[in-house]
């Protein structure tokens, strides 16, 4: 990614936040569409040369990541980027090493993937709604930093991203999840429960960064009051993370074509209707 270029857009989406100005949606969609081009230049650096990256997305309920998630793939292949979102585990699995059900998604040469949410489960709802021990916890704080050190020395760029998001501005979300029926679908039995624990989450979240915010795989804090800018910072971001380069594309030129030397059969095609 041209540094210059990555530069400006940084200083510009900086000076209109010092400014308090809103972001309007024709410049977001325009930043958005830079930040797509570099995505794709990503991938195909990606894809070149055998990279392997993993960006994991951690925050409260409401904080914006599968908003920000969708944001930084809907451009680019789900061959090559692969989101994984893991339902609760199954009694099998609870009965494995806890790292295991995540390791066998880690990716291969030529791919990037991205957990929503991600082990950190263990360090925040699991701990928070009782789903662990303590002994548990702090076997996992312990020894996350050397799983992802072992990550990091296999070749893996590993990005960690924690969304931050006020109390307000999280009940102003979860209240449109109830109204929005658009939204209802976000709403869980969890979210209901975890609405009352903000303290608990921000004990969780300070003693997690502790233990786990190493040089190796350093976390990194998003603000997400403001759905537009927390996307365009942290896609900019991630960007700047990885050393990619573009990789020249051969010009590709359609050939010429004729249309019309078949007839079309008559055939009673069930075309749908056309209200709109």
């Amino acid at each position: 990614m041209s540094k210059h270029k990555g530069k400006h857009k940084q200083g510009t989406a900086e000076a209109a936040e010092a400014a308090g100005a809103k972001l309007s949606r024709k410049e977001y969609e325009q930043q958005l569409h830079d930040l797509h081009v570099e995505l794709v230049k990503l991938q195909q650096w990606v894809v070149a040369t055998g990279a392997k990256v993993v960006v994991v997305f951690e925050g409260r309920d409401g904080a914006g990541k599968g908003g920000t998630i969708k944001a930084l793939t809907e451009r680019v292949s789900p061959r090559v980027f692969r989101v994984v979102a893991l339902p609760a585990p199954t009694e099998r699995e609870k009965s494995q090493m806890y790292v295991q059900r995540y390791v066998q998604h880690l990716p291969a040469a030529g791919e990037v993937v991205i957990f929503d949410r991600s082990w950190y489960n263990r360090a925040g709802v699991e701990r928070v709604m009782g789903f662990c021990n303590e002994t548990q916890l702090r076997k996992f704080l312990n020894g996350a930093p050397l799983v992802e050190r072992n990550m990091v020395e296999s070749g893996i760029i590993l990005l960690k991203y924690w969304l931050e998001v006020s109390p307000e501005e999280q009940e102003r979300r979860l209240r449109a999840r109830i109204e929005d029926g658009r939204k209802t679908w976000k709403l869980t039995a969890m979210d209901i429960k975890s609405y009352n624990r903000w303290d608990a989450y921000t004990q969780a979240r300070d003693e997690m960064f502790e233990a786990t915010d190493s040089s190796w795989a350093p976390w990194f804090v998003a603000r997400s009051e403001d759905k537009k800018r927390v996307r365009l910072n942290l896609i900019s971001h991630l960007l700047q993370q990885i050393p990619y380069e573009e990789i020249p594309q051969p010009k590709v030129k359609l050939p010429k074509r004729k249309v019309g030397a078949y007839k079309a059969a008559n055939y009673p095609f069930k075309f749908i209707a056309e209200p709109f």
